[in-house]
């Protein structure tokens, strides 16, 4: 059954992800992101991180891609802005993520499995989470939410200058 919903889970995050690639429309693109998100919340569960994927559900499917429809219609950016350029970018871009992808399949073809094991009883549990972000992973918490602050008046800022 895990391997069912695992290949569910990696369809739909594939799928979704070539659809944020692929569509010009802002807001198609934003609801594909967004079902992607929710497809990595289910590999967290999937793994028994049960804290995490909610929180992947909440702060980025749930606030962040509010954010970010805000500023599409914030902008109100529109087709007509995009001018015809980036043509080398149409065929040189498949041609390296292929490249790329054979990169990829000949490192993993090569390298042995970790063998982990079972995680500890207390995996992805609120008080080992906290106890890590709170010491170890502090200060990058810290400038993460700084640069989301200033994208956010970055957004802002831009908006006003249109007005």
């Amino acid at each position: 059954m895990e391997m069912l919903a695992f290949f569910v889970l990696a369809v739909l995050a594939v799928a979704s992800a070539l659809v944020v690639l692929t569509r010009r429309n802002e807001v198609v693109c934003a609801l594909a992101l967004a079902s992607n998100l929710v497809s990595i919340a289910g590999f967290y569960f999937l793994l028994g991180a049960q804290f995490i994927g909610f929180l992947q559900i909440i702060v980025y499917a749930g606030a962040i891609m509010v954010l970010i429809v805000f500023v599409v219609m914030l902008l109100n950016l529109g087709e007509e802005r995009y001018p015809e350029r980036g043509r080398a970018q149409k065929w040189l871009a498949p041609i390296l993520s292929l490249i790329f992808a054979v990169i990829l399949a000949a490192v993993l073809w090569k390298t042995e499995p970790l063998g982990l094991g079972e995680p500890p009883p207390d995996f992805g549990t609120v008080a080992v989470l906290g106890r890590e972000l709170f010491t170890r992973f502090f200060y990058p918490f810290e400038v993460i939410s700084l640069l989301l602050v200033a994208a956010m008046i970055g957004a802002v800022l831009l908006a006003k200058r249109r007005i």
